[in-house]
């Protein structure tokens, strides 16, 4: 009887044990499903950064200048001196978030009417003094494609997105004409500069994610709620 009376309990204080044990796991797996549920994609866009040229071309400037701004915008590279083309190369997951109101400037050059609450800024001049390679006759060639990337990426989501300065000028491969944005970024040429930025501000209610998904050869921007 002491024996039979041993066993139940003594199995009863291992299921209770397992059970301590396995709760919290499946606590944070049904948190961070409910955290995936709750982020409504408000929009979406890709490009090739192989494609640059409108045509396959796997190794080139543009890309390699794309990925270098991407850098900055991230903080993972401050300086030329920070820069490692093997690392930068790589596959790669980043975002950055708005609250309501606050704006995205593509640089540090802003204009007065949209000076206010801007949170995001990279301070890079797209020039051979940030690392930037050369192509077609300037320094920073593909910063213009980025930015008309997430130019695109923030309209579709119904964002507040001004481009002072279009890039109708010259096509960029897969991006609508009415999205291309001019970047250009001189101290200089404070006057042109800011002139020639990306101002973008969340009008939603709530916090907007932007994220910034690279695969080796595509860039995906997506703006999530």
């Amino acid at each position: 009887m002491i024996q039979t009376a041993f066993v139940p309990l003594l199995t009863a204080s291992i299921l209770t044990v397992s059970v301590a044990t396995i709760q919290p796991q499946m606590l944070a797996s049904l948190q961070a499903q409910q955290v995936e549920i709750q982020a409504q994609e408000l929009a979406s866009r890709q490009m090739s950064l192989n494609m640059r040229y409108g045509y396959e071309v796997p190794e080139n400037a543009y890309k390699d200048n794309i990925l270098l701004n991407m850098a900055y915008i991230s903080g993972k590279v401050h300086s030329k001196n920070d820069i490692n083309w093997d690392e930068l190369k790589q596959p790669f997951t980043y975002e950055f978030t708005l609250e309501p109101g606050q704006r995205f400037a593509y640089h540090n050059y802003v204009l007065p009417e949209y000076s206010n609450n801007v949170v995001v800024s990279p301070n890079t001049n797209f020039g051979a003094g940030g690392g930037y390679k050369f192509a077609d006759g300037l320094y920073g060639m593909g910063v213009c494609h980025l930015a008309s990337l997430i130019n695109w990426a923030a309209k579709d989501a119904g964002l507040e997105s001004v481009a002072p300065s279009n890039h109708d000028f010259y096509a960029i491969p897969e991006i609508p004409k009415e999205y291309g944005v001019a970047i250009y970024n001189s101290p200089d040429a404070f006057d042109s500069s800011t002139k020639q930025n990306l101002y973008i501000k969340n009008t939603q209610d709530a916090p907007v994610t932007f994220k910034f998904d690279y695969d080796g050869t595509n860039l995906r921007v997506s703006v999530l709620k």
